[in-house]
């Protein structure tokens, strides 16, 4: 009897090992039913323990396959746990160990392959952390352990727009599921939220202004042609934006949110008749809501799974009195005045404002998305240290309702501060803000730095050290601002020339290179006549044509170079 309790023993641990010294019994079962996604999923968890194995799985579609790790869910899974099945747009996920199999399922849209990219993260160490680098540890052995993990996300909608993480495979594997352009793919495809600032599209200046001046905002007794708002009150304005808006959505039908919201200034229309739908609904955000509902009625019927998005954005952030969006409206809430060195709900003076506003929207709006901003757009290649607020704000999002949110990032061009870097952080945030931001640095740091990642690590603690409790920054500081000191970049340079030096190759070298950058351009501007004779300038101008980093946002590099040189030599 001994003898046969041993055997039994000995057989389950065998068949417990994943891979062990070139081998394995398991296979990888998905349905033929199973979604584009799922088999996605599947192809690549074949690929990624391969390359960290040397092991190749079959893939089969036969459910009675043993032992096996099932992608999916299907017959296998209901009976093996009695689950029901997700919806297909479900995004959360469970793995778990049944006996010796291993079992993976979630909806069959993302959720499915989000479970197999987490099991990969988290139980093996694999990290996509930029498009170009996936970090995939290598095992002679390992041993399937006793598991039961399930997640879901903490906001439906997730995006930024980092210019050098714009990839769909990169997005899916962080769990980014929305972009300014949807994408059909094999992951599940891309969602999409149409458009900024796009009332002046619908009814342009161009198009109309010469034979209807009334369009367009009254200015100080005069109607304005100069990109002003439009006159929200004038009933031909609100039928043309109800045509021209359900158009656009019948030509491009792939978009789940389309924008119809204020231009990008403060011309908002003072004629009569705005100003009093304006007293009627609380301030300008009512006239906004107001009309804003009437063109989602016009279009709800022949658009039903389709929502109309609308600022409030600046002197519309205010929510309204006496009116409420419609449940196909969706409020986009800007973030742009905050303080980015304190989370928002920690007190700062500087965000009381913005979460009155926040809360306001949220007992008040049918669907919340929030429009937040993670860089410095007047200096996008300096160091503006904002980790710290990452998940914390992200969190405060999420707890007010928000449906969605956008991280506006630098979108224009690579040699961003920590762009890279922050861009993973912040999809890994987005997905679940609980998580601890410097262990996510961490994680970052030793993947993608190699043997100069102590140092580099070492510099991410000092650029954390500029943040005081008394210190606060918003998204328009410049190389002056208290944070900033000549003892700062000193020593900056001398962490960032010990980190040069342990780069073990051409390509960490660059990666040091465009950290590096960070203290280079702070030197450049607060010493402009120096820099051109210490050489310091020659060596930004040569790194930002390398990497072709912007200076900020709108500005191209030729007229950033000619401008500081006759700065310079004054």
């Amino acid at each position: 009897m001994v003898g046969v309790l041993l055997l039994l023993a000995v057989g389950s641990n065998a068949a417990d090992w994943l891979f062990r010294n070139g081998k394995s019994d398991y296979k990888i079962v998905v349905s033929a039913a199973a979604s584009t996604s799922e088999k996605t999923a599947a192809s690549e968890l074949q690929q990624y323990i391969e390359q960290m194995s040397g092991v190749r799985l079959p893939i089969t579609d036969d459910l009675n396959a043993k032992p096996s790790i099932i992608v999916g869910y299907n017959a296998g899974v209901q009976l093996k746990t009695v689950a029901k099945q997700p919806d297909a747009n479900d995004e959360s996920f469970t793995y778990k160990t049944v006996g010796h199999d291993l079992l993976i399922w979630g909806g069959s849209g993302r959720g499915t392959m989000y479970g197999v990219f987490t099991f990969l993260e988290r139980e093996l160490g694999i990290h996509w952390l930029t498009p170009g680098c996936t970090v995939v540890p290598k095992y002679k052995k390992w041993k399937l352990p006793r598991l039961n993990h399930s997640e879901k996300p903490f906001i439906g909608y997730r995006y930024s727009n980092y210019f050098v993480a714009n990839d769909p495979k990169w997005s899916a594997h962080t769990r980014e599921n929305m972009k300014w352009s949807p994408n059909i793919n094999d992951y599940g495809n891309i969602e999409a939220y149409w458009g900024a600032h796009t009332m002046g599209h619908f009814v342009s200046v161009k198009e109309f202004y010469e034979a209807h001046p009334e369009y367009f905002a009254l200015r100080d007794g005069k109607r304005s042609s100069d990109y002003a708002q439009l006159c929200l009150s004038n009933p031909d304005v609100l039928e043309i934006c109800k045509n021209r808006l359900a158009a656009f959505m019948r030509e491009n039908p792939t978009y789940r949110i389309y924008s119809l919201s204020q231009n990008d200034n403060f011309s908002f229309c003072q004629c009569k008749e705005c100003a009093a739908i304006e007293q009627q609904y609380g301030g300008h955000a009512g006239l906004i809501v107001w009309f804003v509902n009437q063109v989602a009625d016009a279009v709800r019927d022949e658009f039903p799974d389709k929502y109309v998005g609308t600022f409030a954005y600046q002197y519309s952030r205010k929510p309204p009195t006496g009116i409420k969006p419609r449940e196909n409206v969706v409020i986009r809430l800007c973030s742009i005045e905050c303080c980015f060195a304190h989370p928002l709900d920690a007190g700062c003076p500087q965000n009381e404002a913005f979460m009155r506003d926040l809360k306001g929207w949220a007992a008040l709006a049918p669907h919340l998305f929030i429009w937040d901003y993670i860089v410095d757009y007047a200096q996008y290649i300096a160091p503006w240290p904002n980790f710290q607020v990452l998940g914390p704000n992200i969190k405060v999002f999420g707890d007010n309702k928000a449906i969605g949110i956008f991280e506006e990032a630098q979108y224009q061009s690579a040699g961003a501060e920590f762009d890279e870097m922050k861009a993973w952080t912040v999809n890994q945030l987005l997905w679940n803000p609980e998580q601890d931001v410097d262990s996510l640095v961490n994680i970052f740091i030793d993947g993608f730095y190699g043997k100069a990642a102590p140092h580099i690590m070492d510099y991410y603690r000092l650029c954390k050290s500029l943040v005081k409790p008394d210190v606060h920054y918003g998204i328009y500081i410049r190389e002056n601002h208290e944070i900033y000191s000549d003892k700062f970049i000193s020593d900056a340079f001398a962490i960032l020339d010990e980190a040069r030096k342990a780069a073990e190759n051409d390509e960490i070298i660059e990666r040091v290179e465009r950290v590096r950058m960070q203290p280079l351009y702070l030197h450049c501007m607060r010493h402009k006549a120096e820099s051109l004779k210490d050489g310091t300038w020659n060596e930004l101008v040569a790194q930002m044509k390398k990497y072709r980093a912007m200076h900020r946002e709108g500005r191209q590099q030729a007229e950033f170079f000619r401008t500081f040189e006759e700065e310079a030599r004054k």
